[in-house]
């Protein structure tokens, strides 16, 4: 099991920053990605940003000038640092952790409890 822990959060004015972190606990395998998703009210999660534990990041593509993912491997850590912030990123931001072992194919999934973003206009 992995457990996923979320901090960051909070509110903040149109054109500020916050930066997220996600501490991740329990048995990882050696073969895992770290992420973000965000969920805004009567829509669906959608993907923000995830990284492979060699570096390997992919963004939404409306996102990618604007935020930015990094990873600390030793502490098993994401973050998530986001700048120029608008009204439209106001939403549950939620950490995902993905993990297999070596030899199976079998992807596990993890979800952390989420934090709350505002961003005020």
């Amino acid at each position: 099991q992995v457990q996923l822990v979320e901090s960051g959060g909070g509110l903040v004015q149109a054109g500020g920053s916050l930066r997220l972190s996600c501490a991740a606990s329990g048995t990882i395998f050696s073969i895992n990605v770290l992420g973000w998703y965000r969920q805004a009210p009567g829509k669906q999660r959608e993907l923000v940003a995830t990284m492979t534990g060699g570096g390997s990041a992919n963004y939404a593509d409306s996102l990618k000038d604007r935020f930015t993912i990094s990873r600390d491997n030793a502490k098993n850590t994401t973050y998530l640092q986001m700048n120029s912030l608008k009204p439209e990123d106001t939403a549950v931001y939620y950490c995902n952790a993905r993990h297999r072992f070596p030899t199976d194919s079998t992807w596990y999934d993890y979800w952390g409890q989420g934090t709350q973003v505002t961003v005020s206009s």
